[in-house]
């Protein structure tokens, strides 16, 4: 089984973000960066797939040179090769970022694509679905696990207040990986040396599939306010209004 899994390279969820100049995107210079963590997810998904069914598993990879960092360390984890697309920046655009993954992965031809549920830095959470109807892959998205069946697999997909759903699938298949599927292995020593030999395939990113059909106008940091808010009523009352507010607005449980 050929089973491909596309990572994204992104700032470090530490890093202090500042706009650039052109107030398009951050400034990346001195930023530290890591695996997008979705990614890390579907990457040991695809790892737990290959030990079960066999095969290999192929890291797919676009951005620039620094990006290689990110495929040795997808590599030094396990995965067997991988497919560097050589783009100037990522890309900010899902349906031109599809149709160039899917123009690399013309002559692999893999049974399973794995991506994450989505990006920590874009967050759009649509590279995965959009790769799936430009390959003409059926797809199922929120995966918690994935085991292969006669003709093809079942995937155990997460759904709200606790519900899951078990579903087979055809090969090949298209699978978004939900965050916290499971334990995310290191880099062993070992693994790590023999990263430096594996096979990087590096493929230009084609004009035509890359040209954008989103751009950015504009990116700021959000502002910070300061605010008091007084609850009136019981202790009952106020510590329902409170739970709400943390819930609903700050997000926070």
């Amino acid at each position: 089984m050929k089973i491909v899994v596309a990572i994204k390279q992104v700032p470090a969820r530490d890093s202090l973000l500042k706009v650039d100049k052109s107030g398009t995107w951050i400034e990346d210079a001195d930023l530290s960066w890591e695996i997008n963590e979705p990614d890390a997810y579907a990457l040991e998904a695809g790892l737990q797939l290959r030990e079960s069914a066999g095969g290999e598993v192929v890291v797919l990879c676009a951005g620039p040179d620094r990006a290689t960092q990110t495929i040795r360390e997808a590599l030094a984890k396990g995965a067997d090769r991988a497919i560097h697309i050589e783009m100037s920046h990522g890309a900010s655009d899902p349906l031109a970022l599809a149709r160039t993954m899917a123009k690399a992965l013309e002559t692999e031809k893999p049974d399973v694509v794995l991506t994450g549920l989505q990006s920590d830095d874009l967050g759009y959470g649509q590279t995965g679905v959009v790769l799936a109807e430009v390959m003409g892959y059926p797809h199922a998205t929120l995966v918690m696990s994935v085991e292969t069946v006669s003709g093809g697999i079942r995937v155990k997909r997460e759904l709200e207040d606790g519900w899951f759903q078990h579903v087979e699938m055809p090969l090949p298949a298209l699978l978004t990986i939900q965050s916290g599927a499971a334990k995310l292995r290191y880099a062993t020593l070992m693994g790590i040396k023999k990263a430096k030999s594996k096979e990087i395939r590096r493929v230009e990113a084609e004009t035509a599939s890359a040209a954008p059909s989103v751009r950015l106008e504009r990116i700021y940091l959000p502002q910070k306010t300061k605010r008091s808010q007084i609850f009136e009523g019981t202790p009952q009352e106020t510590a329902r209004q409170l739970v709400e507010k943390l819930r609903f607005e700050a997000r926070v449980i």
